[in-house]
This record gives C-alpha cells, sequence and structure tokens, in this order.
C-alpha cells in the first residue's frame, strides 16, 4: 500500500497505544507499517508533528460526535442539555482510542483545530445561556478538564488491587462514605450526573 501521512497517523497511534508517548518513536512506527523510518519524514518531519496530527485527529472525532449529538436533541432544549450532549460525545471518542484523554488534553497546546472548534461551540453555548464572559472561558476549561480526567482515570492502566473480606469490613468502617459512593452508580450513570452537578453550579452565575 502507499505510504500516506493518514497511514502513519494509523500506525502511530497504535504505537502509542501499546506504549504510551515514551515508546513511541518514528523506528516503531516504520516498523509497523514494514517501511524504513527515514521514508516516514517525506510525509510527517518529526515524531511531535506526528503527536500533533494524532491529537488533532482525536479533537476533530470529537467535534464532529457533539454535532451529531447535538442534532439529535429534540428542538428547543436547554443549554445544559446541550452541555451534556456534548461532553457524552467527548468522552465516547476518547475512550474508543487507548491514551484519547491524553491526546486531547494536549490537542490545544499544538493548537488543534478540532480541539479549539470544540471550545469554541462549548463557549458559544455558555455565553447564549447568560453566562458572564469572565466565568464562561474558565467554565468551559473546567468543563473539558472534568472530561478528560474522567476518562484518564478510565484507562488508567493501574492493576486492580485485591482487598481480603476482614480488611474490607474495616474499610467500610472506617470510611462509611466513601465506600458507599463508589458502590452506588455505574461509570455512565456517575458521569452523566457530574457533568449534571457542574452545569448547575455555572446555572448560578447566570446573569
Amino acid at each position: 500500500m502507499k505510504l500516506t501521512a493518514e497511514r502513519i497517523i494509523d500506525a502511530g497511534m497504535a504505537v502509542f497505544a501499546e506504549t504510551g508517548y515514551h515508546g513511541l518513536s518514528m523506528r516503531r512506527v516504520a516498523q509497523r507499517l514494514d517501511v524504513h523510518a527515514g521514508s516516514l519524514y517525506y510525509h510527517v518531519p518529526s515524531k511531535s508533528a506526528l503527536v500533533r496530527l494524532m491529537a488533532d485527529r482525536v479533537a476533530r472525532q470529537a467535534y464532529e460526535a457533539g454535532t451529531a449529538a447535538l442534532a439529535e436533541l429534540p428542538p428547543g432544549a436547554g443549554w445544559p442539555e446541550r452541555v451534556e450532549a456534548q461532553l457524552v460525545a467527548l468522552r465516547g471518542t476518547l475512550r474508543r482510542h487507548p491514551g484519547g484523554a491524553v491526546m486531547f488534553a494536549d490537542s490545544p497546546k499544538v493548537l488543534s483545530a478540532g480541539a479549539l472548534a470544540s471550545m469554541e461551540r462549548l463557549l458559544e453555548c455558555l455565553r447564549d445561556a447568560g453566562l458572564p464572559a469572565e466565568h464562561a472561558a474558565v467554565g468551559a476549561d473546567a468543563l473539558l478538564s472534568h472530561v478528560t480526567g474522567f476518562v484518564l482515570q478510565e484507562q488508567s492502566e493501574s492493576p486492580s488491587v485485591a482487598v481480603g473480606v476482614e480488611e474490607g469490613l474495616a474499610l467500610r468502617e472506617r470510611f462509611p462514605l466513601t465506600v458507599a459512593a463508589a458502590s452506588t452508580l455505574g461509570e455512565d450513570e456517575k458521569y452523566a450526573r457530574s457533568v449534571r452537578l457542574l452545569c448547575a453550579g455555572l446555572g448560578t452565575l447566570l446573569a
């Protein structure tokens, strides 16, 4: 197959999923494509350029997913529903890519058009709701940071720790509220409620 930037991005994302940022190298990407590393540089000049392209791909997919989610809302949906639709779609996109949360978090730093478009649309939503400008930027950033942090925890590769019965009972007695909160909701419901709580907080600042 002809070597293209898109194929190199595909391979880069596959290597990133297996090794993380520090394991990503042009040499490993070339090995995955079964080509000489030097041939990559005709299409992607460096590892940093490849990371920028990967981050932009994830961000563009997230923006498109948000567009589709907004289109499915009923006419007249309020701003909290519009925010939730975008953030649910964003989480879904990031979860489809191992390391997606890390790449999306870095995408504004590399001036990804997709990431900037998502931020712009979220800011417009908050502005149209009546949130003062001095709060809108912080609010939008907090919402997006919440998504990346939530997915980062979901994608964590830390091994689960087995807890014995006696230890579990001791923890329940010592931290009853924390243990109860951890076992009450599934991840999807917890995520939806967390977004609604953030929107409720922003709602108190409406002009």
